[in-house]
């Protein structure tokens, strides 16, 4: 740089953070500043600090002075709704607070189409400690200056300037945009007359010139625009990029003030964040205790409830554990951590007292003893073997982690008290943010650029679906894409404007379960976010960020199985109520119910928590659990490590005696006698260093981080001291170091036994229920998954093959939720299962049946029912599903009659308003008849197939029969396997089904190759046809069709379901055609019309060809005999030809033989 010419920092600057625009990302920023020699830079997003953290850290470590601010959006109090850019920047800590409450009070107080607002006045009275720019070309005065009202310009800049004093300055850039010159000749002219300094900015928004494109191309994508769209407005120009100060001198070489001033204002902005530090809210604890003893009080108290429940009366078993517990209390209160687990318990406390279910804590938590008796964790640590150190190591000190599983109806109601509890202010949900993943972004820029959106559906088809994946991968696995990139210019434009976006925040979203509190306001750690509808309040740091800022996180997770345990428990309470009955307490049950373990080793685990997938229920079939300890081990050991390195095998073999249990040393056994001789947990590895190598827990914690990591020269230095320590207590050397090495080997796989026992204790939960009350269970499984028909079908069936009926919805029985009709033993369908009616229609519905009983007929629910809610729409989709079969002779005939019912409610509705008396009123009421006759409209009644297909819309599976259900003997003769049959085996199995739907994708040479997805009631599956297949067979592809499929069946890992492999496909003719050795017909003499032979003809004739020849069993009075017709007469047995045969001579009496 020339030693004369004045440096330069850049104060004005959107990073991606800015959503609307910006496309640079914090790394790229820093690394160019620093290649440009810059000592420091500013980062000011629109009306965010989202970066801010991220941005601090990576400028400090480069040796760059960050530059924290933001741009506002000041409201304009003459005209509301409209506003002007301003950038306030931060010069010491009273403006960094005050810069996070006036972001957060945009969001919370004036929020307009999406945007914050800020108000004049409330940015004034924030004034301190924040340097403000002027927004420039766009800011307020700059359009007073551009619209030729220069007196309100100077009366506003001297508004400015009393607020601001000697830290508002005008702001000037050159990029090109119209008006610019004129704006900058104006703002020097009122600069001058009234002694406000200016500064020179660039208003960058992208690193490169060359970026301006992709930059545009991100605009579009937020405005939802086309690049070449006439109407858009033009905001930015290619100038708008992060310039060298070189550069900037020479654009500025009249205005070197304006240089000068930008390191000014840089030397100026000094902020020393505190990062890294906790800051705990406290805990409201009785005025005559401290926290301290107040915690340890209570911890105890907990404990001595504990030992009631569980009638422990030994003194030596209390004095373990309260010396366990004096332990905790002392590493907890040491470090500081007092607070924390109180409010833990507080609001875990709330949601048990206020019916939310709450799981037995998950994590590593669950090995605190204190944690246990606080009841924030329902596991005894102790007679589990769970470690505290694993939780909390007073040796290393880190924040302690609860991670709470909530019921998902009831986990917003827990934070609606604790933000009630600790204040509005200090409360908060945790942002996340979205970026552009590759298979989105390049249908994003193909949208942008004016592609047909067939050509970014290809491209982005192509892209595999993987966790992680990005373009560059894709390009290297992928040589379709490659290939196709290189034959196609407008492929090679999308995807190469892809790689300029890709990875960038797009959108910003909330955390599933994070919740921070602050000890006071939480605008003194993290500005805050509202979303566009105004409903989540969040942080504007994100989880890593929060915490750096020294607020700690608390995890309100929601667990959908706490849901489906809730609704059980409370029907099956509620039924056993009215039976005189106790109720039962999911939290006490004795976890050795020999009979629950028996009906877990059967494999029967779909719907139980964790052990429901097909890999998982072939583990439990080996493993035959018999002890809650086998189902713990079972969570740990269903993980690819342990399935890949044997570690399963050993543990199945040595619990049935196939292999033989042996130790190392003998001090193991005690350890794991439990995975016998098998080290599977985390927790082992920790008491194996304490036991045999002298370790505290705290040091045998930071033994299985080390190994988790595998850094070669920290495992160096542990296994000396493994060894040595080993040596001391007497084991050969040569033995510490085989143990060394198992456990190296055994920790890369070892499971926190912590979580695998809690997660263990839900699954007994569940088969419990699932074994002792299996239609309440299932009742509740089915509500929870209603809105997923797949998941829908496939409970169906386990249900069917449960031996429980599933009842179509019934107006006159059912709920919104699938509900057990006690004295039948059977489940009722749920009507908000039903597509089309939501809460408020069901609701009408049942608040009309409470009010005024069982419906009679189909005028009688119109009557009754909110025809506003209660449309014709959703009673057609009500008939349809069966739900109203008892209102009426049959479907056809209710939903023919359906106008006539809802013009005479109508009527009836109107009569009532206007006092006149309904024929009949005066003499029965209307709970006894229908209170106006209704003329009923006679229709055919459905076929089942019908029937099916309307059932079939309106509840999206089949539930009164299935179409196959009619072939089911003729498949079986076929020897077709049934899809819930099926077995992994790359040998051809043969298996049918109803063709639910096809999709296509091109395959890597250009190809299109099909998907089919088939359904046999039993089960669902997806069967691949390559091109070739799929172009002879394309014609075959016809909905709800039966096919018959010859496939190869594999396991597909990515969601432990079965895929299958097409070798061959047939439809259920063809397939007679070929399998059917011929078609029977029984015939009785008596029974036969004079014209048989004639009638017989006609109704072979258009059948005949390539098919199955036809024999006639005739039985006469006197005489009978087989008659086999000529070839002349070979037919096709389609459905057609059955159907006509079995209607002329019976159903029994047509019937086809096999070869």
């Amino acid at each position: 740089m020339n030693s004369t010419a004045p440096g330069f920092v850049h104060l004005h600057l959107h990073s991606e953070y800015s959503l609307v625009d910006g496309l640079i990302t914090i790394d790229a920023l820093v690394e160019r500043t620093r290649e440009l020699a810059m000592p420091a830079v500013a980062i000011t997003d629109i009306s965010n600090l989202f970066a801010l953290v991220k941005f601090y850290r990576a400028a400090r470590s480069a040796g760059i002075k960050p530059i924290v601010g933001a741009q506002l959006l000041v409201e304009n109090p003459e005209q509301p709704g409209q506003f002007a850019p301003l950038l306030l920047l931060v010069r010491d800590q009273t403006g960094y607070r005050n810069l996070t409450t006036l972001i957060s009070r945009g969001y919370l107080e004036n929020r307009h189409q999406g945007r914050a607002l800020v108000r004049q006045e409330w940015v004034m009275e924030a004034a301190p400690g924040l340097i403000a720019l002027s927004g420039g070309r766009d800011g307020e005065i700059g359009r007073l200056l551009l619209n030729d009202r220069p007196e309100q310009a100077e009366a506003r800049l001297k508004a400015w300037q009393q607020a601001f004093a000697d830290r508002f300055y005008l702001e000037l850039t050159r990029t090109g945009r119209a008006d610019e010159e004129l704006y900058l000749q104006r703002a020097v002219a009122l600069a001058q007359r009234l002694a406000c300094p200016v500064v020179a900015t660039n208003e960058v928004c992208f690193l490169d010139r060359d970026d301006f494109e992709a930059h545009e191309a991100r605009v579009c994508i937020q405005e939802g625009r086309t690049l070449d769209d006439p109407r858009r407005p033009r905001l930015y120009s290619e100038a708008q990029y992060l310039r060298s100060p070189q550069e900037m001198a020479e654009l500025f070489h009249d205005l070197p003030e304006a240089l000068e001033n930008s390191v000014e204002i840089a030397r100026r902005c000094t902020l020393e964040l505190q990062l890294g530090k906790n800051f705990l809210p406290d805990y409201p604890v009785p005025t005559d205790e401290s926290e301290e003893a107040f915690f340890r009080r209570l911890a105890h108290e907990g404990l001595m409830q504990r030992f009631a429940q569980q009638s422990i009366d030994d003194e030596e078993k209390r004095k373990s554990y309260l010396q366990r517990l004096e332990f905790e209390l002392d590493v907890i209160v040491q470090m500081g951590f007092s607070g924390y687990f109180l409010i833990v318990m507080d609001f875990i406390r709330w949601a048990r007292d206020n019916g939310v279910p709450v799981g037995p804590g998950r994590g590593s938590g669950a090995g605190s003893i204190v944690a246990y008796a606080l009841r924030i964790t329902d596991l005894d640590p102790i007679g589990y073997e769970l470690l505290f150190e694993r939780f909390l190591n007073p040796e290393r000190v880190s924040m302690p982690d609860f991670d709470i599983d909530f019921c998902m109806d009831g986990r917003d109601r827990v934070i609606h008290y604790v933000s009630e509890r600790y204040g509005r202010e200090a409360v908060s949900q945790i942002i996340t943010f979205g970026t552009m993943a590759a298979k989105a972004v390049v249908r994003d820029v193909a949208r942008v650029q004016g592609k047909p959106y067939s050509l970014g559906d290809r491209i982005s088809k192509l892209i595999p679906f993987e966790v992680g994946m990005t373009l560059e991968k894709a390009l290297k696995q992928e040589p379709a894409l490659k290939e196709l990139m290189a034959q196609n210019d407008e492929v090679a434009e999308i995807i190469e404007m892809s790689f300029k976006l890709e990875g960038i925040t797009r959108n910003v979203g909330k955390h599933a379960g994070g919740v921070v509190i602050a000890p006071g306001r939480l605008t003194d750690f993290t500005p805050l976010y509202v979303d566009e509808s105004g409903g989540s309040l969040v942080t504007q740091f994100d989880k890593d960020d929060v915490e750096a800022a020294g607020l700690v996180k608390f995890d309100f997770l929601g667990l959908r199985t706490l849901t489906i345990i809730d609704w059980a428990v409370k029907a099956i309470n509620q039924a056993r109520a009215s039976q005189g009955q106790p109720p039962i307490a999911i939290e006490s049950l004795p976890l050795d119910d020999s009979e629950v373990f028996r009906y877990l080793q059967g494999g029967e685990t779909t719907a139980v928590f964790q052990l429901e997938s097909r890999g998982m229920k072939e583990l439990i079939r080996r493993l035959l659990p018999n002890c809650f300890e086998d189902i713990i081990a079972l969570v740990a050991l269903y993980r690819p490590g342990p399935l890949q390195s044997g570690m399963v095998d050993d543990f199945i073999n040595r619990k049935h005696g196939r292999a033989a249990v042996r130790y190392l040393h003998p001090t193991l056994a005690p350890i794991l006698a439990n995975t016998y001789g098998v080290i599977l947990y985390q927790e082992q590895v920790m008491q194996i260093a304490q036991v045999l190598a002298g370790y505290t827990l705290g040091s045998a914690d930071m033994l299985r981080r080390a190994m988790g990591k595998k850094k070669a020269e920290e495992m160096a230095d542990q296994r000396k001291s493994f060894t040595a320590g080993a040596s001391q207590r007497g084991v050969p050397p040569a033995v510490a170091e085989e143990i060394f090495d198992l456990m190296e080997k055994f920790a890369g796989y070892g499971f926190n036994k912590s979580h695998s026992a809690a997660y263990a204790l839900i699954s007994y939960q569940t088969a419990w229920l699932k074994h002792h009350y299996p239609a309440f269970f299932m009742a509740a499984v089915l509500s929870a998954d209603m809105q997923h028909t797949d998941k829908v079908v496939l409970l169906v069936e386990e249900c069917r093959k449960m031996g429980l009926r599933v009842s179509p919805p019934n107006v006159n029985r059912g709920e919104f939720r699938f509900s057990v009709d006690v004295e039948e033993g059977s489940i009722i369908y749920g009507l908000g299962a039903i597509k089309g009616l939501g809460e408020g229609p069901i609701d009408a519905l049942n608040s009309a049946r409470r009010s005024g009983g069982r419906f009679i007929d189909l005028f009688d629910f119109c009557r009754r029912c909110d025809s506003h809610k209660l449309n014709k729409r959703a009673l057609e989709a009500l008939i349809k599903s069966g739900a109203m079969d008892e209102l009426g002779s049959d479907r056809a005939t209710l939903l023919a009659t359906l106008p006539n019912a809802l013009q005479a409610a109508e009527q009836s509705a109107a009569n009532s308003a206007s006092g006149t008396r309904d024929l009949f009123g005066e003499l029965l009421p209307g709970s006894l008849i229908s209170s106006q006759p209704v003329m009923q409209v006679s229709a055919q009644r459905w076929s089942l197939r019908e029937q099916l297909q309307a059932e079939k819309e309106t509840l999206g599976l089949y539930l009164s029969g299935h179409p196959i259900e009619q072939y089911r003997d003729e498949l079986r003769a076929m020897k077709v396997t049934q899809i819930a049959d099926l077995q992994p085996d790359n040998g051809p199995q043969l298996f049918a089904g109803l063709l639910l739907g096809v999709r296509t994708l091109r395959s890597k040479r250009g190809d299109t190759m099909a998907f089919l997805t088939l359904d046999d009631r039993t089960a669902r599956i997806e069967i691949s046809l390559f091109a070739d297949d799929y172009q002879q067979q394309r014609d075959k592809l016809i909905k709800d069709e039966i096919l018959l499929i010859e496939a190869s069946v594999s396991l597909d890992e990515y969601n432990s379901s079965l895929k299958a492999r097409a070798k061959s496909l047939s439809t259920l003719d063809e397939a007679r055609t070929r399998l059917v050795r011929q078609l029977e017909l029984d015939l009785r003499g008596d029974a036969l019309p004079n014209d048989f032979d004639r009638q017989l003809a006609e109704l072979l004739a258009p059948y005949r060809g390539d098919g199955c020849p036809v024999l006639l069993n005739y039985r006469g009075d006197a005489v009978g005999g087989r008659i086999h017709l000529g070839a002349a007469w070979r037919v096709r047995p389609t459905d057609q030809l059955l159907e006509r045969l079995r209607g002329q001579f019976g159903i029994d009496r047509v019937r086809m033989s096999y070869h």
